[in-house]
């Protein structure tokens, strides 16, 4: 193993590296591999296409062939303003320099909006696989809001190129129905053009903070927001790395089992992130978990600490953007590659 890769563990590396997950079995599991598309999608209603696609994806970058895969995500600009994400390194709001980061920083795939990825597609379309988001939270209306909505049409998307649309749903939100029904329809029809489809199964809802406790990205409310989405068959499951658990349990709604928290689960974050992979019709659909905001100096250990818990639970990558687009591109770079080099490295194995 890399030395560098335990240094960045630090004080957690013999919990993450040598944990063995006693939950759910590791041969209960469908692990990521460079035969995933035969393995797993030959025999479902995918068409040749949409296969196709997905080949392309798992066949591109540095991990190319290893069946895990490696995403920038740059949507950030309309999530959260653009002046919020690239103030800290101007270069962004040019939607190249986003491009080539993913390029040069050995990505399988960029993911962007209609906007970013519509304006340099006919010099990058064949250069590497694009992943358009088809819906997004706007975050400019007075008083702030929370809910995704469509930004374009899937033909819009084949049309540039890409071979990719992601969605995101709110589950739990007032507005949850609607957009399950709206990335419904979408899916179906990127999966008729041929293209693959990923689903941010994001959970949204204020009284899912009890007693000052954030369950958001509890395992059991996350798991169960990555089964409906493999229920609207998203081929890929990108989903925040669980904090906590109990979620279902604090709330008092729903329905839950006892045997999820004293069987399936246990406190540890592998076995946790496993739960979120059990969910995801147990790794048949990958699970991605995003690499979340930049806090700095710690970026590139936390990365790091993500990507060995995704890989160990099961998963199959990371889908990193801020931490690596908010700063100089070079540490960008590295910081990308860092998080490769995990999924690389066959010493770091399946809890």
């Amino acid at each position: 193993m890399a030395h560098s890769i335990i240094q960045l563990l630090g004080s957690d590396a013999e919990n993450l590296l040598n944990h063995q997950c006693k939950t759910i079995s590791k041969e209960q599991i469908h692990l990521p591999s460079s035969s995933h598309v035969e393995d797993i999608w030959i025999n479902s209603n995918r068409s040749n296409q949409t296969l196709n696609s997905l080949q392309g994806l798992i066949n591109n970058g540095r991990l190319a062939n290893t069946g895990y895969v490696s995403i920038l995500p740059v949507d950030q600009g309309i999530e959260h303003s653009a002046g919020a994400s690239f103030a800290p390194n101007p270069i962004y709001f040019d939607p190249e320099n986003i491009v080539k980061l993913a390029i040069e920083g050995g990505c399988n795939a960029i993911a962007s909006t209609f906007g970013v990825l519509g304006i340099i597609s006919r010099k990058y379309a064949h250069k590497i696989p694009m992943m358009v988001k088809i819906n997004h939270n706007e975050f400019l209306s007075y008083p702030n809001k929370f809910d995704q909505v469509m930004f374009g049409q899937i033909k819009s998307a084949w049309n540039m190129g890409a071979t990719m649309v992601g969605a995101t749903i709110y589950w739990g939100s007032d507005n949850s129905t609607r957009q399950l029904q709206e990335v419904a329809k979408a899916f179906e029809m990127a999966h008729e053009l041929g293209m693959a489809t990923v689903l941010w199964c994001y959970t949204r809802n204020n009284a899912f903070k009890i007693d000052g406790i954030d369950y958001h990205t509890s395992a059991d409310l996350t798991g169960q927001a990555n089964h409906l989405g493999v229920t609207l068959q998203a081929d890929i499951i990108k989903q925040k790395l669980p904090t906590n658990n109990g979620g279902y349990n604090a709330t008092k709604h729903g329905k839950t089992s006892p045997l999820v928290y004293s069987q399936l689960t246990t406190d540890h974050p592998i076995d946790l992130t496993r739960y979120q992979v059990a969910n995801c019709y147990m790794g048949r659909v990958g699970l991605i978990n995003s690499g979340g905001e930049s806090k700095g100096a710690s970026d590139l250990a936390e990365s790091v600490r993500t990507a060995v818990i995704n890989k160990r639970a099961g998963g199959m990558g990371l889908i990193s953007g801020r931490k690596a687009f908010q700063r100089p591109m070079n540490e960008g770079v590295d910081l990308l590659n860092a998080i490769q080099d995990v999924y690389l490295d066959n010493s770091i194995t399946i809890a």
